[in-house]
């Protein structure tokens, strides 16, 4: 079985695959002062509750944005699981996969491995100019081209953040639940209208902002597939025109297709 591990900003999101198929999949708070015996005594209780031997584990691979986390990892894994490993452990940078994408930005050291292993997971998937949107604690998006280059993208503030900023630089915005959609786009009250402001607003800035990367992208109008993925995703999805698929695990899959291209 293949452990694989998306260490982001907020959150961690682990999987398991067994084989092609993704078995169990698992989202913590992403915390850098957590040490490598902590994270191991966190998913050996996770994998009992699941009832799977770590020795059944064969292969791991990471991606990290979070420099302290990664490298506890790395203790964790060469401590706890290395004796399992028949491939040595794959930590994910721009260096490591360089192979696969062609990064085509200023810096390509400083691209978040996240972003390039989503953008090769899309890749792999629809071989197309794609704008690949990811909804996390900031919103990335991502440009690949339809001959697997990776062209950069745009950095916005996540919804979490914009709704932390609302309630805690405001004297009487609460904190609120957008789960729960608002009956119209005129809030009738200060609840309403927060959710439709992030809910419509961010659904049109999603659209406004794929619009102008289309046109910079494919100026001569050939096709783009616009694909969502993060916690947040399915949340704006159905408010945006432009997103036509939508997938949580994206990253997961992206490193599962990595580790078995090594």
């Amino acid at each position: 079985m293949l452990f694989t591990i998306d260490v982001g900003n907020s959150h961690t999101v682990t999987g398991l695959f067994d084989g092609d198929r993704l078995i169990g999949q698992w989202r913590l708070k992403s915390d850098p002062e957590r040490p490598d015996d902590e994270l191991a005594i966190r998913y050996h209780a996770l994998f009992a509750m699941a009832e799977i031997d770590k020795k059944e584990i064969d292969g791991v691979v990471l991606a990290s944005v979070v420099p302290a986390l990664e490298s506890a990892w790395i203790t964790c894994i060469e401590t706890y699981f290395s004796r399992y490993l028949s491939k040595p452990l794959l930590v994910v940078s721009a260096a490591t996969i360089g192979h696969h994408i062609k990064v085509l930005t200023d810096y390509p050291e400083e691209v978040g491995a996240d972003r390039l292993v989503n953008g090769i997971a899309a890749w792999e998937r629809y071989r197309q100019n794609l704008i690949i949107i990811d909804f996390g604690t900031a919103i990335t998006f991502d440009c690949v081209s339809a001959k697997c280059e990776y062209l950069g993208g745009t950095i916005l503030p996540g919804i979490a953040v914009s709704l932390s900023a609302l309630s805690s630089r405001t004297a009487k915005l609460p904190n609120i639940d957008v789960s729960v959609p608002p009956p119209s786009i005129i809030g009738k009250n200060t609840v309403d209208a927060m959710k439709s402001g992030i809910l419509h607003g961010y659904g049109a800035l999603v659209d406004g902002l794929s619009e102008k990367i289309f046109s910079e992208l494919c100026p001569d109008g050939e096709s783009m597939k616009v694909v969502a993925t993060g916690g947040m995703a399915h949340l704006i999805a159905p408010y945006s025109k432009c997103i036509e698929d939508v997938d949580d695990m994206l990253t997961l899959h992206g490193l599962h297709l990595l580790f078995h291209k090594q």
